[in-house]
């Protein structure tokens, strides 16, 4: 049985030109899933769809991510469909299994209040590393940039006189995003009495540079933001991607259009912009509850 999924995983490495990500994770829900046939003394004859729905019930059990179950069960689909195809197996017990559906996780955002803590903490210092902590964290929070987008930016990218930034996605779009005064502001704090100081190399086009004068990097930012969410007393969760999702849910609550926002945020499909409506949504029902019981 084990033969069979290298094989398999062979195929959808070179066949199918999977990441190695995919790939291990396939690897590791196709291990768990023979280990649970080989216990209950099955093989690929035996399993059926009843079967299969007993394991999807017993990941249940063990609380996965309604995420995770679906992942594990496209795993086994595609296994299957392979076994299949290789006239290994005459039937698919996974042919008219429904993939289990996937509950949305909200992307969790925080209060305004809690994004003031969060920019007020570099503030408390004017060193050039504060100064330089202080200008991404407002811009950050004033674009909704992406950590690699944000990391990825040049000095030329931003243009502080007409108060905008411009950034290059993932898919090579361009796109020119306004920037709040406050985030004008602390840029130029930063630009006159912050990058200088870490500067080593006069050529050196990056914005944000390290304590080697090199680009900062996406885990460098990591580091820095973790540091400041334990300094202010928030939430361990928060990561740089809470505040892009907090940016955009903001923005819906007071009143944005949704296709001005997916712009904003570099998204292809709107429906992954609509996600914030929902956010939004629930945002005002906690504030009008708030309101009701005072």
């Amino acid at each position: 049985m084990r033969e069979k999924v290298e094989d398999f995983l062979n195929f959808i490495a070179v066949e199918k030109g999977y990441s190695g990500n995919t790939i291990a994770a396939y690897q590791n829900d196709l291990n768990q899933f023979i280990a649970f046939v080989e216990e209950r003394g099955a093989n690929w004859h035996t399993v059926d769809r009843e079967f299969i729905e007993e394991y999807i019930a017993h990941l249940r059990e063990r609380q996965y991510a309604s995420s995770t179950v679906a992942r594990k069960i496209a795993a086994i689909k595609s296994f299957f469909h392979y076994l299949v195809n290789q006239s290994e197996l005459k039937n698919d017990p996974t042919a008219t299994l429904d993939s289990p559906q996937v509950r949305k996780r909200l992307p969790k955002t925080i209060s305004r209040e809690d994004v003031e803590r969060l920019l007020a903490e570099p503030a408390k210092s004017t060193s050039a590393k504060a100064r330089r902590d202080k200008a991404f964290l407002e811009l950050l929070y004033a674009t909704g940039l992406r950590v690699t987008e944000l990391v990825s930016l040049n000095l030329d990218d931003v243009n502080l006189a007409s108060g905008n930034v411009r950034c290059v996605s993932k898919r090579n779009k361009e796109r020119i995003i306004p920037i709040s005064k406050r985030a004008v502001r602390a840029l130029e704090e930063y630009l006159r009495k912050g990058r200088a100081q870490l500067l080593k190399d006069r050529d050196e086009k990056a914005l944000f540079l390290n304590h080697r004068g090199q680009r900062l990097t996406r885990q460098g930012l990591w580091l820095i933001i973790k540091g400041y969410v334990r300094s202010a007393g928030l939430d361990q969760d928060i990561t740089p991607h809470t505040l892009r999702h907090s940016f955009a849910t903001h923005l819906l609550d007071e009143g944005a259009d949704l296709s001005h926002v997916q712009e904003l945020l570099g998204h292809a499909n709107i429906s992954t912009t609509q996600v914030y409506t929902e956010v939004s949504r629930e945002h005002h029902a906690k504030e009008e509850d708030k309101v009701a019981h005072h």
